[in-house]
């Protein structure tokens, strides 16, 4: 199982921005003393190229990444001060996506540290979102012709607005959302198939949403490969979530994706995307589940 993990996740934020950030120093942290995985699966990926970053975002936006010319507008709806060092981060993450695509292709199922930032369109970043890995991650994939048909299965607790936009009209890369309906973003972007949660949703009726929705994906989609945002802000902990999912219940959705995926052969990448519990502990707890899933589940 690979883990794609660079130290600067965690560092090019300011300090008033580092909280829950300092989760990407904790997780791999966590998974090794516990031996889930081992020094040698963790990858440290090299930056993107530009070509690739040119096949899903537009060379207007992207100029203004590298050049620092963002409108303080544009950083608002980002939610970060720019800088060089994020947008290293970010072009870092998103060849890390890419990483864990090839090998997933090889071995099964490979895991980003960070990524998922689902909520980047082709001309623009919101929420966080600088960029969006798992469209770059797939688009590589198109480009390069290693698949025909991709699937993205979003489970954060907050629609793949940007997702759904840049391939809106594209049967080649479904997109699925199971995400809160009244949560962020506001202005929903329309996905190949979303699936909008009430607010107060527990354990049960979140697993059973879910696992009515698996076979229909996988048997209309058919995909060669699968990109999986485990998000942890369905937690019922979470400060914005709205959800009333427990931990438990949270591990038994990534088992459930992944268990489902192993037994029809799919190759699997995922990516952590949010969580925003109160207590650190919570959100590192939650996503190290996903880990401990994987490596359970494809050994």
């Amino acid at each position: 199982m690979l883990v794609a993990y660079d130290p600067i996740f965690a560092h090019p934020l300011p300090e008033g921005h580092r909280f829950p950030m300092v989760k990407y120093e904790l997780i791999p942290a966590q998974l090794l003393r516990e031996g889930v995985i081992t020094s040698e699966q963790l990858h440290r990926p090299v930056p993107l190229d530009e070509a690739t970053i040119l096949l899903t975002h537009t060379y207007t936006y992207w100029q203004q990444l590298q050049q620092l010319t963002l409108s303080e507008k544009e950083q608002r709806r980002i939610g970060l001060p720019q800088s060089a060092a994020l947008t290293l981060r970010e072009i870092t993450i998103c060849q890390g996506t890419i990483d864990c695509a090839l090998h997933a292709m090889q071995h099964g199922v490979a895991l980003n540290v960070a990524g998922g930032t689902h909520h980047a369109f082709a001309d623009r970043g919101e929420g966080f979102c600088l960029l969006n890995d798992f469209a770059i991650a797939a688009n590589y994939l198109l480009h390069h012709r290693l698949v025909k048909q991709v699937l993205v299965i979003d489970l954060d607790v907050h629609q793949g607005n940007g997702t759904a936009a840049i391939f809106e009209g594209k049967p080649d890369v479904y997109t699925f959302s199971m995400h809160g309906a009244h949560n962020y973003p506001f202005h929903k972007e329309v996905s190949d198939w979303d699936v909008p949660l009430p607010d107060g949703m527990n354990d049960e009726h979140y697993l059973r949403t879910l696992s009515d929705c698996l076979p229909v994906l996988i048997n209309q989609v058919q995909p060669d490969i699968v990109f999986y945002l485990s998000g942890v802000d369905i937690l019922e902990t979470d400060r914005y979530g709205k959800l009333k999912v427990t931990a438990a219940g949270c591990r038994q959705r990534d088992e459930l994706v992944f268990n489902t995926l192993k037994q029809h052969g799919i190759p699997c990448a995922v990516a952590m995307g949010g969580g925003y519990s109160t207590h650190v502990r919570d959100i590192v707890n939650a996503h190290c589940n996903t880990f401990r899933a994987a490596a359970e589940i494809w050994g």
